[in-house]
């Protein structure tokens, strides 16, 4: 008989929870239309010149992708005015967090260091690697202390890995922080690599895509010692073709491409890369859409007594008002045929995030907000009321 013996690390591993799927709501609720705000998708869905290249492209599924992906990486090189060189790509931006784990840090000798909350597939990777994780606390204002986070990098770190704008919060560090931090690790620690995860930069800004004010990579000016991950899943809208990047070393980019699995980037994920990256009119579309949302949700919420935090992303982290229950606000959610994500595994348990949506989306939501049976006994409308008037 078989006695499965796994390795430590993977036994007492705590495995990555994603958001509830769209079917398992309608099965569980007998629902039709279920509208989901909780994975910080694309609320307009597949950009159609993409849909068009997949239509044209499934009669080639039989056919391996070309080793290295050159036309994506031109096509990323060109976009972000850097040497095709320093680009990689990967199944998601997963598979390289995984890769630079792997590649950079040896088992009980080095360390990487992240803040906590974070996105969990940082210590996760970790963990399954048998690498050391150290964690600073975020600010009470979920902000970073960039020095408190340096102060935990030694002779042993490999990797510091940073999200902006964050998730859950959307909270983005000022880029001469951010500069300031590489100049330190790159002065004292010059094996440390800084790891700057931009996926959701593309909706910085009040107007969106203003990035050159947030982001080291749009700045022009990237330090030697800083990697940026950028992915397709979200203001591209790829999220279930798996598709990542990464601007790194030249050096360390060669590296990678000798110990990456091979074809682990399809080529219908790598000609929908294409393909989006060409389509002007979709960005646009995608940018406004998050932009006008993103406020309309803000004051939606705000009207209703919510504390909102302040978002560069294309979701918002919000408080229900004292004495309101996180996970019942969910539940009901949930039974109106919506999807947000509570914040319970991020150890925040009173928080929920929200996804932008579209208009028609974020209505739905704070209508059914309003509905919950703790908004009903708190609100009372009048018609001479512009608004809502507190019952006392």
């Amino acid at each position: 008989m078989y006695t499965c013996a796994v390795r430590p690390e993977i036994a007492s591993l705590s495995a990555y929870v994603p958001g509830m799927s769209i079917a398992e709501v309608r099965e569980r609720y007998g629902l039709s239309r279920v509208i989901k705000m909780a994975s910080n998708e694309n609320p307009l869905g597949v950009s159609p010149l993409v849909r068009k290249v997949l239509a044209t492209s499934l009669e080639e599924a039989f056919r391996y992708p070309q080793g290295g992906n050159p036309a994506l990486r031109e096509a990323l090189a060109r976009a972000h005015h850097v040497s095709p060189e320093r680009i990689v790509v990967g199944n998601g931006s997963d598979e390289i967090i995984d890769m630079l784990i792997r590649m950079l840090a040896v088992p009980g000798r080095h360390s990487v260091v992240c803040f906590e909350p974070c996105f969990s597939l940082y210590p996760i990777q970790a963990r399954i690697c048998g690498v050391e994780t150290r964690r600073c606390p975020l600010s009470p204002d979920y902000s970073f202390d960039l020095d408190a986070l340096f102060s935990l990098v030694d002779t042993g770190t490999r990797l510091v890995f940073v999200t902006t704008p964050d998730n859950p919060s959307g909270y983005c560090p000022p880029l001469a922080a951010m500069r300031r931090l590489a100049e330190q690790l790159e002065r004292h620690f010059p094996r440390c690599l800084l790891v700057v995860d931009e996926a959701y930069m593309d909706f910085a800004g009040a107007s969106c895509g203003d990035t050159s004010r947030f982001s080291l990579l749009a700045s022009g000016d990237l330090p030697a010692n800083v990697a940026i991950l950028r992915t397709f899943s979200k203001s591209y809208g790829l999220a279930g073709l798996r598709l990542g990047y990464e601007v790194l070393p030249a050096e360390l980019a060669g590296f990678y491409w000798r110990a990456r699995l091979p074809f682990s980037v399809n080529s219908l994920a790598e000609k929908a890369g294409l393909a989006v990256l060409r389509d002007s009119e979709f960005r646009r579309a995608t940018l406004e859409c998050i932009r006008s949302g993103r406020c309309r949700l803000t004051e939606g919420l705000r009207l209703l007594e919510c504390d909102v935090w302040p978002s560069e992303a294309n979701f918002l982290m919000i408080r229900l008002p004292e004495g309101y229950d996180a996970s019942s606000c969910f539940e009901h959610l949930l039974q109106c045929g919506i999807i947000i994500r509570p914040l319970s595994s991020y150890g925040m348990p009173d928080k929920l995030r929200i996804s932008i949506g579209t208009k028609e989306d974020n209505e739905a939501f704070l209508e059914a907000l309003r509905e919950c049976p703790a908004y009903t006994l708190l609100y009372q409308f009048s018609p001479k009321d512009t608004g809502q008037s507190k019952v006392k």
